[in-house]
């Protein structure tokens, strides 16, 4: 059956999600149960309890049987993605090799492990341990030999202060106004993940429009998130109490102006323009000069779109390379020509032509 998108389905997870046509969903975002495996109260050193995670649906009897879910969860998840789609799951040391692992037999492809580094961790009161600061975040498309994925590297770039974004991210955990608490002040569920980590895993692998898939939803952070940023989101959750704190909250969110969404785009998503072209349009003509980037060396340009100098001759990108002694070369960055205003690298003919192509 279709589902409606912006919806939250109550009852079983993995019950729910065979209900979910095949490739309908762009993204899935799960934080399944960790099986803590707790033996016991945990307490602080004044012998106050911890509020730490003992509720019924994170207990499994075997590591078989969570293995066993495990398998049945993925495997549904993998039938409803899009062949373009991928899947994040978030997990701590008690289970998220076991994860990685039925990831991989699923036939998912990893594509990167995250640490979420918390810069606010809960200490480690039994002094037994190191204090468990992190938890890991697994991103996979759907297969090894899957259509291209979505990754909005120059949005993750640009907004790390035009750095390549990492592979560990340091937030902080939900606190503050953020943590939704019930009716006797107490946090309403105790894993409820921080919206800026589902805002960054959001908009470094979907599109505006696109649909996410969060068969654990809980109190719909994951919803929350979508709504603000333009995107549709399907919520499995079998705790109706969650549910409705989710639908309550996802109700409170502004979505973002659909102007406002807009990304810095990825150079790879663009169209080829070989620099023969730019010859083609007149852009540049056989026998003009191309300069480095100081206007120490210069080549010409030739028919073909070839540069020559001296005995050298070859691609923008060989001759630069060769003339710099380098194993590789960005010639549409390395090469000028002259502009009114003085020397001006060639990739600006090419987003000329670009423009135009678009037009």
């Amino acid at each position: 059956m279709g589902v409606t998108p912006d919806t939250i389905i109550l009852g079983d997870c993995i019950e729910s999600l065979r209900k979910l046509p095949d490739r309908s969903v762009d993204l899935v975002f799960a934080d399944p149960p960790y099986n803590l495996q707790l033996g016991g109260d945990l307490l602080r050193p004044d012998n106050s309890k911890v509020d730490a995670v003992d509720d019924e649906w994170d207990q499994f009897e075997s590591f078989e049987a969570y293995d066993k879910f495990t398998r049945a969860w993925l495997a549904e998840c993998r039938r409803v993605l899009k062949d373009d789609g991928a899947i994040w799951v978030i997990g701590s040391y008690h289970n998220i090799f076991r994860v990685g692992t039925a990831l991989q037999d699923a036939g998912f492809w990893v594509l990167n492990d995250i640490i979420w580094r918390k810069s606010n961790p809960m200490p480690n009161f039994k002094g037994t341990r190191f204090t468990n600061a992190h938890e890991t975040l697994i991103w996979a498309s759907k297969s090894r030999g899957a259509r291209r994925y979505t990754f909005n590297y120059d949005a993750m770039k640009m907004a790390n202060d035009e750095l390549q974004m990492r592979s560990d991210w340091t937030l902080p955990l939900c606190t503050g106004e953020e943590r939704l608490k019930d009716e006797t002040g107490a946090k309403a569920h105790p894993t409820q993940k921080p919206e800026a980590l589902l805002h960054r895993v959001i908009l470094a692998s979907t599109k505006p429009g696109d649909i996410i898939l969060d068969p654990f939803f809980g109190t719909g952070t994951t919803g929350a998130a979508a709504r603000r940023l333009g995107r549709r989101y399907i919520g499995l959750e079998r705790d109706p109490g969650y549910a409705k704190l989710a639908k309550e909250r996802i109700a409170k969110v502004v979505p973002i102006s659909p102007e406002d969404l807009d990304v810095m785009g990825s150079k790879r998503a663009e169209p080829r323009v070989p620099f023969g072209q730019i010859v083609e349009a007149g852009l540049l003509r056989p026998g003009d000069t191309l300069y480095c980037p100081k206007g120490e060396r210069a080549a010409r340009v030739r028919a073909d779109g070839s540069l020559v100098i001296g005995e050298m001759a070859g691609s923008i990108h060989k001759v630069g390379a060769m003339v710099q002694s380098a194993p590789a070369c960005n010639g549409w960055t390395y090469w000028h020509f002259k502009s009114d205003k003085g020397l001006a690298p060639i990739d600006v003919l090419r987003a000329k032509v670009r423009s135009q192509m678009a037009a």
